[in-house]
């Protein structure tokens, strides 16, 4: 399955469980991570777990299953690893804090 391909279940998702500023970075060249990284936004912690939800079984639906999903949804942020994707489900409040976009200016959009 393409990176591409990935991406568009990631962020159907996404969408489907209304996750709110869905981004995503083509960060192949940029980050030996991985070559993609998708950041999202719940409103409250019970949104946030739906959101994580939603994506892990759309990818395990694929084929994709996840190599570590990490953190908790009352810490307002949330990880899922799928190697060449990584998915970041946060707050508000945490998106606003930690500012991952900043990291990733010079990254072009997957979709």
């Amino acid at each position: 399955m393409t990176l591409e391909e990935q991406v568009k279940i990631v962020v159907g998702a996404l969408e489907d469980k209304k996750a709110a500023d869905v981004k995503t970075y083509d960060v192949r060249g940029i980050s030996g991570l991985c070559d993609a990284f998708v950041v999202a936004t719940g409103i409250a912690a019970p949104h946030l777990r739906g959101i994580v939800s939603g994506v892990q079984a759309a990818m395990k639906e694929a084929g994709v299953n996840s190599f570590r999903t990490s953190g908790d949804p009352d810490s307002g942020w949330i990880v899922v690893d799928y190697v060449d994707v990584v998915v970041h489900v946060f707050s508000p409040e945490a998106r606003a804090y930690y500012a991952l976009e900043k990291l990733w200016e010079a990254a072009k959009p997957v979709l």
